[in-house]
């Protein structure tokens, strides 16, 4: 007697049949991303951005993503979610990233340096980010203590290891990726400081200067700071305008990006002093919008217009205003500071970066 066949192993996919009308299935889920964002989600005011975040997922399904690529996903979001909301509360708290070797020991001059760096900036009531190990790292949350302090570790097999000042505390946040990480330090900062350090200082620092000087990230200053006499930071520089600016792969202009010294006076100070007038900046659809803690003297627009229109603008003038701009919405941040709106060419960050320079000067 022949035995039954077994029914067919069902397919691993997760891909929605090819069959399936399109606009039919559009439909049906856009009706069901409508109904579970009214049940968990009602008092959202983006909600528009929760669904295209939800089609996102429904387009990875009809895709057939595989499993590991949707556990990336899935870590990664994750990851990213529960550092936002450890964030959250500190928003409109300025804070320096900063980056350095884990190997460096306590009795060290660049360890010393860190420690009073962050002290600094805490009495100027900055908080601190770190990757939260030792060195330079244990060295700035030193300095700055453990409630003005935050901690973005990455979980390594070996070396890493988070320093005693931030260990256990709430404003810890633990990474699998390094991309996630990375995201972070630059979207929760409103300035960068460098001491020496490996391969991980490098990367940091090359990292904060193409997505500044592409303009992928809000201006900020960056800070290299060698110990008082040091030569690290120096040394790098001397390769930068070698190799770099005399080949033609970065313009000369690139090079005020960054600030590089050993005196943690002048490090302060460039750091809080671009914060002196300039606040913030966003773009508004062909504008770029820089928030200003208070409104520049008619005079000195007019000079900044003659200095760098021509330079900056693809058209027009720069225009101060003393309200946000209508496409910013009804949600516009900091909607009772002053703006200065201008029609940005996009490329000229270096020179953009000396107008924020001349804007807090006037």
């Amino acid at each position: 007697m022949n035995k039954k066949q077994a029914p067919p192993t069902p397919s691993l996919s997760c891909a929605v049949p090819i069959e399936s009308p399109p606009g039919d299935w559009a439909a049906a889920r856009d009706a069901a991303i409508a109904d579970f964002l009214d049940r968990f989600a009602s008092d959202c005011p983006d909600r528009d951005v929760l669904a295209d975040l939800m089609v996102a997922i429904t387009r990875v399904a009809r895709d057939g993503a595989g499993r590991g690529d949707l556990k990336l996903l899935t870590n990664s979001f994750k990851e990213l979610r529960y550092a936002f909301k450890v964030f959250a509360p500190f928003h409109d708290i300025r804070k320096v990233s900063v980056f350095g070797s884990a190997r460096t020991s306590a009795d060290h001059p660049e360890y010393l340096h860190a420690v009073e760096f962050a002290r600094r900036m805490r009495e100027r009531q900055w908080m601190i980010i770190t990757g939260a190990g030792d060195g330079i790292m244990g060295a700035a949350q030193h300095g700055a203590g453990r409630s003005g302090s935050f901690g973005v570790a990455i979980r390594l097999p070996h070396e890493q290891r988070t320093n005693v000042v931030i260990a256990d505390d709430p404003k810890l946040v633990n990474f699998k990726y390094f991309f996630t990480r990375k995201i972070l330090f630059l979207k929760e900062a409103s300035a960068i400081a460098l001491f020496p350090g490996g391969f991980g200082t490098q990367d940091e620092g090359f990292e904060a200067l193409t997505m500044i000087q592409t303009g992928k990230t809000a201006l900020m200053p960056l800070v290299m700071i060698d110990s008082p006499g040091g030569t690290y930071w120096q040394h790098w520089r001397t390769y930068i305008k070698a190799e770099l600016v005399l080949n033609g792969m970065i313009d000369e202009e690139d090079m005020s990006l960054f600030k590089l010294t050993d005196d943690l006076d002048e490090a302060v100070e460039e750091i809080v002093g671009f914060y002196r007038r300039y606040h913030s900046m966003r773009y508004v659809g062909p504008l770029l919008v820089l928030r200003l803690s208070s409104a520049l003297p008619a005079g000195a627009l007019e000079r900044l217009n003659d200095a760098y229109a021509a330079s900056l603008l693809t058209e027009g003038r720069i225009v101060q205003l003393n309200a946000p701009l209508e496409g910013e919405g009804e949600d516009a941040e900091y909607p009772d500071l002053p703006r200065l709106s201008l029609a940005f060419n996009r490329k000229s960050i270096a020179m953009l970066r000396r107008f924020v320079n001349d804007i807090n000067a006037a």
